[in-house]
């Protein structure tokens, strides 16, 4: 089966399941315990995996023998747990060298299991034990509050414990099912798992903006912030060595992971990558899918917090010269939401040289946050609506003081209903500090899409298939220009329209009317009656011979 074939199918079976078993709970309270356990499953297997190499020929395996008498198999690293006390804390050294974090036997998804498998009474304490040892004790790092959005005391699972043990038994059998047939690989579970945040984000409506980025948008976010050079003339493709990146609305962590694959992928280095979220449960998705895909806790940081308030310490440096900078930006930040500034935001040092966005929309408020932290040799994609293209009052102040300063490189205009929260169109805004064209690209794409259901979606085709993500990508990085699609717009002309960006200003859709020349339909017409008139007389003239009335 083909790599990706087999990631959509075990997505497809990890959704059936949850449709099967979530019952009357609400999808996104259901999403919480599928993906918790689904990430739980990867995590025991990478310790399991390695606890193998680690001990070698000392790993001791499972007899049918040493099965209790209620059917209960324990994880054989239990029962080296036991026969080795005195060497358990060497080897967990050990292991958080090579893979940076230990799960006590009792807790791995084989025990978890098995304990479902045998309907063991005890399944739901030693769930809660297991996620708060997971939380405080795994790894270095601490990750507090990673399952706080998991209540195992919910009566959304059953009236009584009891109750609540039965339907949890139920739940992880069916997923342990699911998946035994599956590679269990950080690519596939990774995958796995992203699929299920999108399905989820698919029934959720608007809700789905607090944490979902569709794919196609942020493969395009993804390759416009890893080039290195934007000269048509000296394209020099992607750039090698990224130290930071940051997503300051990272939702789910998708966009940043996309960054992250698209360096790997281009033979590149990447030193460590950021997030901030807001919302505790899409917080607590991000740090996990982080994990789930591979990366060890000392490589990404996931802070919780308001990101217009920046209560992020290590974004709040007072000193210039202390600045903490990214090569990379990324954001699919809230749409026009309505925030309170107070009086010192006025002198806050991301506003100060602009003034602050109304209250009524934050959209350059999130746009300024990043761009002060933008390094001098580094590139900013963020999604926006086209209300910031051209609304008048604090935001063209802002926007008419970037384009003086050269800082917006590049305007994309997207199809409308990409998202699962909106359809209305967006826009990407593509911003530099160091930009080396005195224009500024417009790349209208906004009539480039296939339908795909009740959502528009980029075509992907392969060969003479039309591809829009790489239609975007290419005329981004070679600024090329082509009719009705794109166009290099100089500083002249944009100053002559009051700074408004508006796509369609510069780049219309429409096609060109067509000139009718008056008189060459005039004198079709006059030709067209004579042949009328001389195809008529000779139609008389075979009537007459026959004694026919004429016509």
């Amino acid at each position: 089966m083909a790599q990706k074939e087999q990631h959509k199918k075990l997505g497809d079976t990890l959704w059936r399941i949850a449709n099967d078993l979530r019952g009357a709970m609400n999808a996104d309270d259901f999403r919480d315990y599928m993906l918790s356990f689904l990430f739980l499953r990867y995590l025991s297997h990478n310790y399991e995996e390695s606890a193998k190499k680690e001990l070698g020929k000392d790993y001791p395996e499972n007899t049918p023998e040493e099965k209790r008498t209620d059917g209960f198999v324990p994880p054989p690293l239990e029962k080296w747990y036991e026969t080795n006390e005195g060497d358990v804390p060497e080897f967990e050294k050990q292991m958080r060298r090579k893979v940076h974090y230990v799960i006590k036997p009792t807790y791995l998804w084989s025990n978890i299991t098995e304990l479902a498998r045998t309907h063991n009474a005890e399944l739901l304490e030693t769930l809660g034990e297991g996620f708060r040892h997971i939380e405080n004790e795994s790894f270095e790092s601490s990750f507090q509050g990673l399952f706080s959005e998991i209540n195992l005391n919910s009566e959304k699972l059953g009236r009584t414990p009891q109750d609540r043990n039965k339907k949890l038994c139920t739940i992880i059998q069916k997923i342990a099912e699911g998946i035994a047939d599956f590679s269990a690989d950080t690519d596939t579970l990774g995958d796995a798992y992203e699929y299920l945040i999108g399905q989820f984000a698919a029934g959720s409506g608007k809700k789905a903006g607090e944490f979902y980025t569709p794919q196609q948008i942020s493969t395009i976010l993804s390759e416009i912030v890893t080039l290195d050079s934007q000269d048509p003339a000296n394209p020099t493709g992607p750039k090698k060595k990224f130290d930071k990146i940051l997503d300051f609305a990272c939702g789910s962590g998708s966009l940043l992971l996309n960054v992250r694959k698209r360096i790997k992928d281009n033979d590149g280095t990447v030193g460590k990558i950021y997030g901030q979220e807001n919302n505790i449960t899409t917080y607590n998705l991000a740090r996990m899918n982080m994990l789930l895909h591979g990366m060890k806790d000392t490589e990404f940081e996931i802070y919780h917090g308001d990101t217009l308030k920046n209560q992020w310490g290590i974004l709040n440096e007072m000193n210039p010269s202390k600045k903490t900078e990214f090569d990379a930006i990324v954001a699919n930040p809230p749409f026009s939401l309505r925030w309170e500034p107070n009086d010192t935001m006025a002198e806050d040092f991301r506003f100060k040289s602009y003034g602050l966005a109304p209250k009524s929309a934050a959209d350059f408020s999130f746009l300024l946050h990043g761009f002060h932290f933008l390094s001098q040799a580094g590139t900013m994609a963020i999604i926006l609506p086209h209300g910031v293209l051209f609304r008048g009052g604090a935001e063209e102040r802002i926007r008419t003081k970037l384009l003086k300063d050269k800082n917006i490189d590049t305007v994309i205009g997207l199809p409308a209903n990409l998202f699962y929260s909106t359809g209305i169109p967006v826009c990407i805004l593509v911003l530099k500090k160091c930009k080396k064209q005195d224009d500024v690209l417009f790349i209208n794409a906004s009539e480039h899409f296939e339908k795909d259901g009740r959502l528009n979606r980029l075509r992907e085709g392969e060969d003479d298939e039309p591809n829009d993500i790489q239609s975007i990508v290419e005329t981004y990085k070679y600024r090329r220009e082509a009719e009705r699609y794109s166009r290099r717009v100089s500083m002249e002309e944009i100053e002559s329209n009051g700074y408004n960006l508006n796509i369609s200003r510069y780049v219309s859709t429409s096609e060109d009317e067509i000139q009718i020349d008056l008189k060459e339909v005039n004198d079709k017409l006059i030709d067209i009656e004579k042949k009328i008139n001389k195809a008529r007389d000779e139609h008389n003239a075979f009537l007459k011979e026959l004694g026919l009335p004429k016509i």
